[in-house]
């Protein structure tokens, strides 16, 4: 029987539209195709609490008729008092407490951090963006279900101004690198089944390099960039190696190593969601 997957897109649609425009994907649709491509038969429901609200899902559907939840990136801010914002955490702390299996990527992470009295903040280093580098497992993640067939120092796609800075109680921290300490935790009780990463495991260099393009000017303004020139050059060239991931001058030129260039390395932690918590959770059920 096929999973049933809710997919909790956290963007505005205004974000989406314009990513779309720029060679990239809605983030829920790109994280269906991600899903889909560690199992084609996922049957997946996208909703978009950003704009529609907390209550929305498709009529007469609850959280627990799905089999596991998948909450997406935003360019939100978790400690903003938006409405795009309000509206989406009280569905957070839902999700989690369903006790079905959530898994949360950047903002997903942080939206059920904020929403379980953890804390969200401005990352201290400023933008972490493209690829990050140097993220260490620690003792307690070298062990998790998560992070099976991850090295114990890897690199991940990111995108990120805000950074997890306390987790709320309970909760395990697994992973951290030199910018963000909190890459990864968990919250596991006997009702709560929670993985959250602060990176993209979904993103493939195409949608990182559609997002260089959406963010534009600022990130020249932050010094990462030289010029507009050098940005799109950049992004036309993560282009070409998403499509031909064979072109080994681009990748040394990036410092792109195989933990993100191949989608069998990028897609652990989905992976292991998939068969080591969703699955789990599915045939006990039954």
């Amino acid at each position: 029987m096929a999973l049933k997957i809710l997919v909790v897109d956290g963007n505005l649609a205004a974000v989406n539209q314009l990513n779309k425009s720029l060679g990239g994907s809605p983030s829920g649709d790109g994280y269906v195709a991600a899903l889909r491509s560690l199992d084609p038969e996922i049957d997946a429901t996208i909703v978009r609490p950003a704009d529609d609200g907390p209550d929305c899902l498709p009529a007469g559907v609850t959280l627990a008729d799905f089999d596991g939840i998948a909450w997406t990136g935003s360019a939100l801010n978790a400690y903003s008092g938006e409405a795009a914002v309000t509206n989406q955490v009280p569905l957070a702390r839902a999700s989690v407490e369903s006790g079905v299996p959530v898994f949360g990527s950047c903002w997903g992470m942080q939206i059920v951090a904020h929403a379980f009295g953890g804390t969200v903040r401005p990352c201290e280093k400023g933008r972490e963006i493209g690829i990050g580098r140097e993220i260490l497992l620690n003792d307690a993640g070298k062990d998790h279900w998560l992070f099976k067939g991850r090295s114990a120092c890897y690199s991940a796609m990111t995108v990120h101004m805000d950074e997890v800075s306390s987790v709320p109680e309970g909760a395990v921290v697994l992973a951290g690198n030199r910018h963000s300490a909190i890459q990864a935790f968990v919250m596991e009780t006997s009702q709560y089944r929670f993985w959250g990463v602060q990176y993209h495991p979904e993103y493939s260099l195409a949608e990182l390099a559609a997002i260089f393009r959406r963010y534009g000017q600022r990130l020249i303004d932050a010094g990462l960039f030289e010029n507009q020139q050098a940005l799109d050059a950049m992004a036309a060239e993560w282009f070409v190696l998403d499509k031909d991931t064979d072109r080994h001058d681009l990748a040394w030129r990036y410092g792109v190593s195989e933990d993100v260039l191949q989608p069998s390395s990028r897609l652990i932690e989905l992976r292991n969601w998939l068969e080591h918590l969703v699955r789990p959770y599915v045939a006990q059920r039954r």
